[in-house]
């Protein structure tokens, strides 16, 4: 069991930046991939980004060149750099950790304003 907690969400103009974090604890496996899905009102929820335990990383088109995933396995911390946010990307963000199962945090809420 893998236990989730996400943070940094906020409301940022657009153009701004947020940094999300999620730290994992628990029965954490040396390979695993973690990433981000994040979910707007009446929508689906959509990956944002993923990383596996080696470092690499996969983007949804919509973030490429805005946002930044990246992982200390040190610290079992994943985060999420997000520049130039757009209105669009207010969504309800949740941290994921995946190695035969799937964990989910709570969620972090993200609003940019226009």
């Amino acid at each position: 069991q893998v236990q989730l907690v996400e943070s940094g969400g906020g409301l940022v103009q657009a153009g701004g930046s947020l940094r999300l974090s999620c730290v994992a604890s628990g029965s954490i496996s040396s390979i695993n991939v973690m990433g981000w899905y994040r979910q707007a009102p009446g929508q689906q929820r959509d990956l944002v980004a993923s990383i596996s335990s080696g470092g690499a990383a996969n983007y949804a088109d919509s973030v490429k060149g805005r946002f930044t995933i990246s992982r200390d396995n040190a610290k079992n911390t994943l985060y999420l750099q997000m520049n130039s946010l757009k209105p669009e990307d207010t969504a309800v963000y949740y941290c994921y950790y995946r190695r035969l199962v799937t964990s989910w945090g709570q969620g972090t809420q993200v609003t940019v304003s226009s």
